[in-house]
């Protein structure tokens, strides 16, 4: 699906009146991603705040989204960059007032230097701001405190002006986690591009080449599939000893003689992410000891894919691969005891240290609650989407154990699409089991 024809169904004006319906008489205030720079005066490139692109579809930094249920004339207004097309000729085209209104479908739009004009009079009617403060406490949250404490000291006069700020995640975060079917064509576009990066790595990754050779094709292929795709994240791309480091993303080391390769690895498809993890042998075929550790966390992989199915707790994907792991590390001689005695006391943590699925959308890490506020987990629906990651990892310097084994990092990780009756794995684009990989590589070697 083309960008045009994603917005032609204009999902993001759908999904603002899922939004206003639910914060009832209060002002949603969203503001867009801060640019970031470099160094001195080199931009990073730029990309959208995630809310702020789900409900309006707009690109562009230096913007401010104000929703207020209460105003139809204001439902949707939009504060942009106004036209300047000398600033233009140096940092491209800009949508402007009218493009606000025009392609974005806002009720109103304002150059952003009109926000201290308007904004107190939008958000005087509600009874609560939802507005989500930031971890460094920029101007616009001080912007924003000083609004909301403001109306305590004239409320008793007037009766207007909002009680609190709300965090919009509250409504965002469930909205979000259920996506809709342009949405999910989406992700199943970055998983298959993810995929194809696999695959190309898989055939290229010998003894002697570079890490960030590897890192370098996966870029490239990703950023040249379509003009709105590129890395969903850095690419870790970890040979030998470096695979037991969970977020190597160094990636400067050559790989050596009989090892092998971790790569986690993910494509951006229009603001929507992949995320796989794959092993694979620099020689073309595993080591008996590489293979025991390979087998038992396919096997574990296997197994959580069984338990993503509706009704079940995301807690229930990494049992069930945490049991599947915990056995084959007592198999091994990594372990004593019994696996519930294992499971109890946490030794297993030694050589699996991190969950095994996370949510899956706009975000690598998307948003989503795993529990209630009681704390009862939250049940898998369909529509949800979700990695399948479970890991052996044992360090290089892990003398009470077998030396075969030390220094070996194996993650493999499938994305899954939640549906009716279990779930859709939309990763298989890239083989997983053993024989197939080193078909893969043989054939790369050839």
């Amino acid at each position: 699906m083309t960008e045009t024809e994603f917005r032609s169904a204009d999902p993001f004006r759908a999904r603002r009146e899922r939004f206003l319906d639910a914060i009832g008489e209060g002002v949603a205030v969203l503001a867009a991603a801060p640019e970031l720079i470099k160094s001195r005066d080199t931009d990073v490139r730029y990309r959208q705040n995630s809310d702020f692109y789900y409900l309006t579809g707009f690109l562009e930094p230096g913007a401010v989204a104000v929703l207020t249920p209460h105003d139809p004339e204001h439902r949707f207004t939009l504060f942009v960059r106004p036209r300047d097309p000398e600033r233009e000729t140096w940092t491209g085209a800009r949508a402007g007032v009218e493009g606000a209104v025009e392609r974005f479908g806002a009720d109103q739009a304002y150059p952003i230097a009109d926000l201290g004009e308007h904004l107190k009079g939008l958000i005087e009617p509600a009874d609560a701001l939802w507005y989500a403060l930031s971890a460094d406490g920029n101007e616009m949250d001080a912007r924003m405190i000083r609004l909301v404490t403001g109306f305590r000291g004239t409320r008793h006069r007037t009766g207007k002006g909002p009680f609190d700020i709300r965090d919009p995640a509250a409504v965002l975060d469930r909205m979000r986690v259920i996506k809709e079917p342009g949405e999910l064509e989406r992700i199943r576009e970055a998983a298959a591009l993810s995929a194809r990066g696999h695959l190309a790595v898989m055939r290229a990754g010998q003894a002697g080449v570079g890490e960030w050779e590897l890192e370098a094709l996966l870029d490239g292929m990703f950023r040249a599939a379509a003009p709105d795709s590129g890395t969903a994240y850095p690419s870790i791309v970890g040979s030998g000893a470096n695979a037991t480091v969970l977020h190597y993303v160094t990636n400067d080391r050559r790989i050596g003689e009989g090892e092998l390769v971790l790569v986690d690895a993910g494509a951006d498809a229009g603001f929507y992410c992949g995320d796989i993890t794959r092993v694979f042998p620099a020689s073309g075929r595993f080591s008996e000891a590489q293979r025991k550790i390979y087998d038992i966390v396919h096997a574990a992989l296997d197994a959580g894919i069984a338990a993503a199915r509706p009704g079940e707790p995301v807690s229930g994907i990494h049992e069930a691969a945490r049991a599947v792991l915990v056995q084959g590390m007592i198999d091994l001689g990594l372990l004593e005891g019994t696996v519930e005695d294992a499971i109890d006391s946490e030794a297993f943590k030694r050589f699996f240290m991190h969950n095994t699925a996370h949510y899956l959308g706009l975000d690598v890490h998307d948003a989503g609650p795993y529990r209630e506020r009681d704390g009862t987990p939250v049940p898998l629906q369909p529509g949800m989407v979700l990695t399948v990651e479970p890991g052996l990892y044992i360090p290089a310097d892990a003398d009470d154990v077998a030396e075969e084994l030390r220094g070996i990092g194996i993650r493999l990780e499938d994305n899954v699409i939640i549906t009716a009756d279990g779930c859709e794995v939309i990763t298989r684009g890239v083989p997983v089991a053993a024989e197939e990989v080193q078909a893969v590589c043989v054939e790369g070697r050839e």
